[in-house]
């Protein structure tokens, strides 16, 4: 296909300008009518609602004692690595967290 250089360039302004009410209302619907197809039963059940009965759970959690280079804190009695020791006096160990 020939192309004529040297004719006016179109814009897409130009384009829109030129287009019947029709055509437009026409694109509009076109591009609203895009439909999601989702399923309600799969969001559904990834929401957990506040107050719902857990009753029936089961939470299974590996607790690991204490290691050799962590302290637990007299303040808020969290285990901390030996890197956050803020102070210790008396056996009382403070992270910088509760020192702050």
């Amino acid at each position: 296909m020939a192309t004529d250089y040297d004719a006016p360039r179109r814009n897409e302004a130009d384009e829109l300008a030129e287009d019947s009410l029709d055509e437009l209302k026409a694109r509009r619907n076109e591009a609203q009518s895009a439909v999601v197809d989702v399923d309600e039963t799969d969001t559904a059940e990834s929401f957990e609602l506040p107050g719902a009965d857990l009753s029936g759970e089961e939470l299974t959690v590996n607790v690991l004692p204490k290691q050799a280079d962590e302290f637990t804190c007299a303040s808020c009695f969290l285990v901390h690595h030996r890197s956050r020791l803020a102070s210790s006096s008396g056996g009382q160990f403070i992270c910088r967290d509760c020192a702050a």
